[in-house]
């Protein structure tokens, strides 16, 4: 029926698209397409039947539930056969007559029985000797009115379906209106110009002219033309087989005769089959040079694209690891090795080996700097009361005693008190460093396990689990740290030195520190200072208290002891011990036989790399059908 001169021009192209939409690659994305729209009872059918020559199903309503993609396939050695695909299967059959049914039973399968529409495609691909090469897309017929069974949005569906096709920028859009209506009305052009606004893209077919009333000839003949609408693909017109003939069991083959005959003898159309814009045979040589020219122009871009996207993919996939091995042997190789990764690097991380946003050991210091700065804040104010008690007693037993007479025991509880003051700060750059500790370990734990629910779960456990021991431990070290700071005790050299470096006079006296430390001494004792010839330098001396110095100097030494030892036990069984401990534990899972159970992957992750290998594929695929074309 059709040359086949024109099938060897057409026919490597077509192929190409058909090939690339066959693995996929409109997945990724949008492929060369003529797109057929129309209202129901356009004559859509009818044209689509002309252009297979096969029946496709019809009947009142919605007759097309899913997109529809028939490739036409000429092959002079073949009489006929087709090959029918939805849902993952291949159905070939030899009949044209079965062609309504298995695209019933397809949309059935896929809309479900009933009037619903789906978006998924079904594909018709048949080859031939009578057809020409060809690829087009049948949607739904548009809708305004939702008939019983429907949903009540059905057009607003169809619309959305038909507009998700229609948008793209190399799709042809093939809108069918009848003879017998008013052009500007009719719901195809209307989306048409919605999307393709320059009409560069869009081909009008109008149908029916043997039911347009005397007269109004020379109306679609101006609509022909170009002048009413002006479309830069232009206009066809076709006379297809209607209901009557139909029903009189006339063949498609009679009906394109009989079409030829019709615009051959047309008193005012005749003129446009000569300008070749009449007849379903114009139409398929029309719309075969347009898909192809089409396909011509996108080609640069579409590899310049697959190769983009290629490269992006690629780079996705590379961002995932492979999965772990499918042997036992080679499995329990690689979980060695991922927990081994896991020890090595919390190992680094309680060295300050880890380099991260911020070192942990850097976090660190700056919480145990402002636990020294809590400490040299509270010196102030342990000065200030120390002073305040001196005045209070010299007040209270003025006259009673003798000059520089003190009682023990009033100032070791002040130095107590304000001691036992520092622990609630030390408890809480313990739970600060706690839970700073806790979080680098489980942010080492999720990114280096992130395939693992299993293993995550596990090395999560074990951390919170180990940090609360390590803290309860490091607790009762502080506490007792604090027990043995309020028994007031120093080396003489310490305490001398700190004496010597004051504002106080010179009680550098080995004697000194046991009026300091020993709770149980005489009035007589606390004399001693004076016995061994320490004097006030003049009768303006303020000799009130041998005390207030003596406690000042004291406090420094607290507050040194208690600024170094408090963060060496943070550091050491909350970092240092923790981790050490957690790699331990780790190790424990390499004595287990359940290994499967254990690199048990993440099923999202093991989802998304087959769908980044699946696109590599498609896109390989692809790239190398284009370059066959080129070559």
């Amino acid at each position: 029926m059709f040359q086949d001169e024109l099938a060897k021009k057409v026919r490597p192209f077509i192929d190409l698209i058909d090939d690339m939409r066959s693995i996929g690659i409109e997945k990724e994305l949008p492929l060369p397409t003529i797109a057929v729209v129309g209202d129901q009872s356009s004559g859509k059918s009818s044209v689509l039947e002309s252009l297979s020559g096969v029946a496709l199903p019809r009947g009142t309503g919605i007759v097309t539930r899913c997109p529809l993609l028939l490739q036409l396939c000429n092959d002079r050695t073949v009489k006929w056969e087709a090959v029918i695909s939805y849902g993952g299967q291949n159905i070939p059959f030899n009949e044209p007559s079965e062609v309504v049914r298995h695209v019933e039973q397809a949309q059935n399968a896929l809309a479900g029985k009933g009037v619903g529409i789906c978006e998924d495609l079904i594909t018709l691909k048949i080859t031939s000797s009578t057809v020409c090469d060809l690829s087009l897309i049948d949607l739904p017929g548009i809708t305004r009115v939702a008939v019983k069974g429907q949903p009540d949005d059905i057009g607003v569906q169809i619309n959305n379906l038909i507009m998700k096709f229609i948008k793209n920028k190399i799709t042809i859009i093939l809108a069918v209106v009848p003879c017998n209506v008013d052009i500007a009305t009719t719901e195809a052009l209307k989306m048409a110009q919605e999307v393709d606004p320059e009409g560069t893209r869009t081909m009008a077919i109008l149908t029916k002219p043997d039911l347009i009333d005397p007269g109004e000839e020379k109306n679609v003949l101006e609509i022909v033309q170009n002048s009413v609408m002006d479309l830069k693909m232009g206009y066809f017109i076709v006379k297809c087989r209607g209901q009557k003939k139909i029903d009189e069991n006339m063949s498609i083959t009679d009906a394109i005769e009989e079409e030829l005959e019709f615009f051959k003898t047309h008193e005012h159309f005749r003129s446009l089959l000569r300008e070749e814009k009449a007849t379903t045979k114009c139409l398929a040589t029309k719309l075969s040079n347009a898909l192809v020219k089409r396909i011509k122009k996108s080609l640069p871009q579409m590899s310049e694209n697959i190769k983009e996207k290629l490269g992006k993919v690629k780079h996705l996939l590379s961002q995932i690891e492979g999965g772990p091995p499918k042997e036992p042997a080679e499995k329990r190789k690689y979980l060695i090795q991922v927990i081994t990764e896991f020890n090595e690097q919390i190992t680094q991380l309680s060295k300050g080996d880890t380099i991260i946003e911020e070192n942990l050991f850097a976090l660190m210091r700056k919480e145990f700097t402002e636990w020294m700065e809590c400490l040299n804040n509270a010196k102030s104010h342990y000065h200030k009361v120390v002073q305040q008690v001196v005045d209070e007693y010299d007040q209270e037993h003025r006259g009673s005693e003798l000059p520089g007479f003190s009682n023990y025991r009033v100032f070791q509880n002040v130095v107590q008190k304000l001691v036992a003051e520092l622990k609630k700060p030390a408890m809480t750059t313990l739970q600060t460093i706690r839970e700073m500790v806790q979080k680098e370990f489980d942010h080492l734990s999720k990114e280096i396990f992130k395939n693992y629910p299993y293993l995550q779960d596990v090395s999560k456990k074990n951390i919170q689990t180990i940090q609360e021991k390590q803290s309860i431990i490091v607790k009762e070290r502080i506490v007792e740290q604090f027990e043995m700071e309020i028994q007031v005790y120093t080396q003489d050299e310490i305490f001398n030195k700190h004496i010597l470096e004051g504002e106080t006079a010179d009680y550098s006296h080995p004697s000194l520190l046991s009026d300091l430390s020993d709770e149980d001494s005489s009035d007589e004792d606390e004399t001693h200072v004076l016995e061994k010839g320490e004097k006030a330098e003049g009768s303006d001396h303020d000799t009130r208290s041998k005390y207030p110095g003596l406690l000042k100097a004291y406090y420094e030494i607290v507050v040194q002891r208690l600024a170094d030892q408090v963060p060496m036990l943070i550091r050491y069984f909350i970092l240092k011990q923790s981790a050490k401990i957690v790699c331990s534990e780790m190790l424990d899972l390499l004595h287990r036989d359940d290994t499967d159970n254990i690199l048990q992957e993440n099923s999202e992750i093991a989802q998304y790399r087959v769908k980044l290998q699946a696109q590599v594929d498609r896109l390989v695929q692809a790239n190398g059908k284009l370059s066959s074309l080129r070559g």
